[in-house]
């Protein structure tokens, strides 16, 4: 009896993947609809990669109307059939978002376009790309670091893209437009992709140029994810003039550029460095506080009020406190993205003496959750006891407040190393049902990239539950860390903690989410309060204690 390989689900159902004698029906089923959608007057776009922005760019597309209010795009998402990637396939066509968001709308939408517009479908065949009039790419461009804390040592993951490419100039119309949206290394849509496309249609016969531009994305996961796809600024800029007028027409039918209107660029590789030079800006001002951080904790100063005194300044409206250190899954990445590019597709050996600050500010915030479990070893230490086989509840996994997104969060890092030191660790979140880092952690984010291969003794961490219900998982603890402000921790009150614990224990504040009041109410309760950036605590302490 032949093998069954299955790709499972978030949700535990199993999809076996499609045979090899299923393909061809497949792709009569996209022509059919693909046909049908034409014959209506709709263009056909094939968005490949329905993960994190793909699924949601698709429906945003699907969802496209004319100036008659006539729906005006038909929509192919395109996966390929991994164990890891081909469930998000047939729930797509169910309807379902194959993604998980705190928006409520991408659910509504993704519904309504496939099962009511019928303007959406999905399919796992590329020949689907033979169909199209545009082609969105939204594969991942990963930047794999082979050391913690040495981003200058890491490599850009270019492999899914080429071979998308290829994959694109080996199937599509030659005036179909393809628009890269992928955030990826300055220079990648000139100097690798637009060569793999032209060299596809040489081997075709085909003598006109492929008509390629580029336009990243800036979605933000939380409660305005749709918008911040469809309702923000953009950028693009296309390889030539045709394909600078397709893009800007395409973006301006589906995006909502009356409001925010496009930015052109006159090339490509100054659209691309316009998203790593944005994220590695941010990346930057949050490094830059970590030494502030560290200079607060040691000389009794609040960094909190100085950043809220700093704030009252317009033109410092946007500093921001670190945290544990800064997730999601552009600004520890984007920065070495630059860096690998100038030496790697633009041909310059001196990236090492042109970026220095850059590279040192992903150092800093990937490893600034090193320093939770410093704070929560010494606030052991203060109570006498010992962070080896201590009980810790970690509250908050994901990388922001309010969202349930893990992605590079900086919890990651302080559960990671608080288990290398014998730390046994329970985790709350209520945004968070899975932790896929820890308990898929050998095989994601993809196999031998996990950063399990930092730390010693990570095996038990599969074993870890995201739990729903606070009380319950404080039960017999001795540290909690607050590690994420989601809106329930601001509101905990101390008596509560403390009685839920049974006993006074150690409370880790990473994000100035402990209010003075609170501070010293713990102190009263026996407990010991160690927070990143909060030096004025140990006044606090001295005032209640009395010495």
């Amino acid at each position: 009896m032949a093998h069954v390989e299955y790709s499972i689900s978030p949700s535990g159902e199993k999809f076996p993947l499609p045979k090899p004698e299923e393909y061809a029906l497949e792709f009569e089923r996209v022509k059919q609809l693909a046909e049908q959608a034409r014959q209506a007057g709709k263009e056909v776009v094939v968005v490949m990669g329905v993960g994190f922005v793909g699924a949601v760019m698709a429906a945003i597309v699907a969802n496209t109307k004319n100036d008659k209010g006539e729906y005006s795009k038909f929509v192919i998402g395109c996966q390929r059939p991994s164990t890891r990637s081909y469930w998000k396939i047939p729930l797509l066509n169910r309807g379902v978002s194959p993604v998980k968001a705190e928006d409520p709308e991408v659910d509504v939408l993704i519904q309504r376009c496939v099962n009511e517009q019928k303007t959406l479908t999905a399919t796992y065949n590329s020949d689907c790309l033979g169909l199209a009039d545009c082609v969105v790419v939204d594969v991942q461009c990963d930047y794999s670091k082979t050391e913690l804390g040495n981003m200058r040592s890491g490599e850009a993951d270019m492999a899914a893209l080429e071979a998308t490419m290829r994959t694109i100039g080996l199937n599509i119309l030659p005036e179909c437009l393809v628009l890269i949206e992928t955030t990826v290394a300055p220079g990648t849509t000139e100097f690798v992709a637009w060569p793999i496309l032209k060299k596809a249609f040489a081997k075709r016969g085909i003598a006109s140029e492929p008509i390629l531009a580029h336009s990243f994305e800036r979605v933000m996961p939380g409660r305005h994810y749709v918008a911040s796809i469809r309702d923000f600024w953009r950028v693009c800029a296309g390889c030539d003039q045709q394909a600078r007028e397709r893009v800007i027409k395409f973006l301006t039918e589906v995006l909502n550029t009356k409001d925010f209107p496009l930015t052109v660029m006159d090339r490509p590789i100054e659209s691309e460095t316009t998203k790593i030079v944005e994220n590695s800006y941010r990346a930057t001002i949050l490094a830059f506080l970590n030494e502030w951080s560290l200079f607060a904790e040691r000389n009794g100063v609040d960094l909190m009020k100085v950043i809220n005194a700093i704030k009252m300044r317009p033109t410092h409206s946007n500093i921001i406190f670190p945290g544990p250190g800064i997730g999601g899954y552009c600004l520890p990445k984007d920065g070495g993205l630059g860096y690998w590019a100038y030496r790697h597709i633009l041909g310059f050996e001196d990236g090492d003496s042109v970026f220095k600050i850059t590279p040192t500010a992903i150092d800093i915030n990937d490893t600034r959750g090193l320093h939770v479990a410093q704070l929560t070893r010494d606030a052991l230490h203060n109570m006498g006891r010992y962070i080896a086989g201590s009980d810790v509840v970690l509250c908050g996994a994901s990388y922001r407040q309010d969202v349930g997104d893990t992605r590079y969060s900086g919890s990651e890092m302080v559960v990671r190393k608080l288990v290398e030191m014998g730390a046994e660790i329970r985790v709350h979140d209520p945004y968070v049902p899975h932790w896929y880092e820890l308990e898929n952690q050998d095989e994601y984010p993809a196999p031998g990239h996990s950063w399990k291969r930092f730390f010693r003794n990570q095996e038990e961490l599969q074993h870890i539950r995201v739990e729903q219900d606070l009380e319950t998982v404080l039960k017999d603890a001795e540290v909690m860390i607050l590690a994420v402000p989601h809106e329930p921790y601001l509101k905990l009150d101390p008596d509560d903690v403390v009685a839920w614990a049974g006993q006074p224990l150690a409370v880790i504040d990473c994000f100035g989410i402990l209010t003075d009041d609170k501070i010293r109410r713990y102190f009263e309760l026996g407990c010991e309060v160690k927070a990143l950036g909060r030096g004025h605590i140990e006044r606090i302490k001295k005032e209640v204690r009395g010495h």
